[in-house]
């Protein structure tokens, strides 16, 4: 069967070459006679594998040298909590922008641990809006500032960085990290679960200022204290190795298409074909403020929603899946990471044009 465009908002598409070069190194990775997913993940092998990935995405995203990169399991989910347990630092309030089902998690975890301080919120515009920081209220005495750079079930994303002083700024760029380039000096701490631009689930990476780094109070359980995997080198434990390797492979395949920047370029292409169309139509609707469309993840409804199931099962039959929007906004959702070519987006922009041609 040929290759179909997936669309899934994650787990999502990898690079064709990479799942290739998986796939060709999967019963012996350079000459070892073992796969990655039976080495040891402290023999010499992966520890080369790991060495190279983390100094790849240094390389990317012009990591400074006071930061450490973490690899570790848990999803960004288990970050929720990390943050707080370790971040708090004997304080007692963190603040958070809430601009979504992804921020609400993260408040409803450190609600635990501490007095969460909502400095923004956009539900009173159903989430399809950024707050302008302009209407943040920070506290004084906050211990970090979180906010999600963009959320994939609204399709909302911050198209700069906050500014918050001294206070540690923490960011969850799980849907849009390698999408863009980053000022990491900007940032205490950034984390991503691995599904969307990285690799497979199961993977989350953790890039955290040194200073942050064992200030916890009290001292966390091991697995939980970022100091545990700073000082092991993310091998406390046996780590995710297969998603490390293939994340890797990606590291080294968008460095071998111009990087960060060029990336960029590509989803900011790829995002004005399909708003364009969505713009010039009364057929679908995107509900997003312009100024805070997400170049990852693109909503969108039908003039009429009876015709959604349709809509469904005419893009799979043209090799199109994964299209149908979160359950708990309904509609469509195109999700256009890295991975995805640009003839996957022309390829539903089309569809979308003979779909309202004859339904419209």
């Amino acid at each position: 069967m040929a290759r179909v465009f997936n669309f899934s908002a994650g787990p999502a598409a990898l690079p064709e070459e990479v799942l290739k070069q998986a796939a060709d190194e999967m019963l012996d990775w350079h000459g070892s006679g073992t796969s990655v997913m039976e080495m040891s993940h402290r023999g010499k092998e992966f520890m080369a594998i790991a060495a190279q990935a983390e100094a790849d995405l240094r390389e990317l995203m012009g990591i400074p040298a006071n930061y450490k990169v973490l690899f570790l399991q848990g999803g960004a989910s288990l970050q929720f909590e990390m943050i707080p347990i370790n971040l708090l630092a004997g304080r007692t309030v963190a603040d958070y922008v809430h601009t979504g089902e992804w921020a609400k998690k993260a408040i409803k975890a450190a609600k635990t641990f501490c007095n969460v301080n909502v400095a923004a919120s956009a539900e009173d515009k159903s989430f399809t809006y950024a707050p302008a920081q302009a209407d943040w209220k920070l506290s004084r005495d906050a211990a970090y500032v979180h906010y999600t750079a963009n959320e994939t079930i609204g399709g909302v994303e911050f198209n700069w960085t906050p500014a918050t002083g001294d206070v540690p700024l923490v960011c969850d760029m799980s849907s849009n990290i390698l999408s863009r380039p980053v000022d990491v000096s900007k940032y205490g701490l950034i984390y991503a679960g691995a599904q969307k631009n990285i690799g497979p689930a199961g993977l989350v990476i953790v890039i955290v200022r040194e200073d942050l780094v064992g200030k916890a109070q009290p001292t966390p359980p091991a697995m939980l204290d970022y100091k545990t995997h700073v000082d092991a080198e993310s091998m406390y434990n046996t780590p995710p190795t297969y998603g490390i390797y293939v994340a890797g492979l990606v590291f080294q395949w968008i460095k071998r298409n111009g990087g960060v920047a060029a990336m960029e370029q590509k989803n900011i292409d790829k995002a004005n074909l399909l708003y364009s169309y969505l713009d010039a139509t009364e057929f679908y609707k995107n509900p997003v403020a312009r100024s805070d469309r997400s170049r990852m993840n693109v909503p969108f409804t039908l003039k009429d929603a009876a015709l959604d199931d349709e809509f469904l099962k005419g893009a799979k039959a043209r090799g199109m899946v994964q299209l149908k929007g979160h359950r708990s906004v309904g509609g469509m959702r195109a999700s256009i990471y890295n991975a995805m070519p640009a003839a996957g987006v022309a390829a539903l922009v089309d569809y979308m044009k003979e779909f309202e041609a004859s339904h419209g």
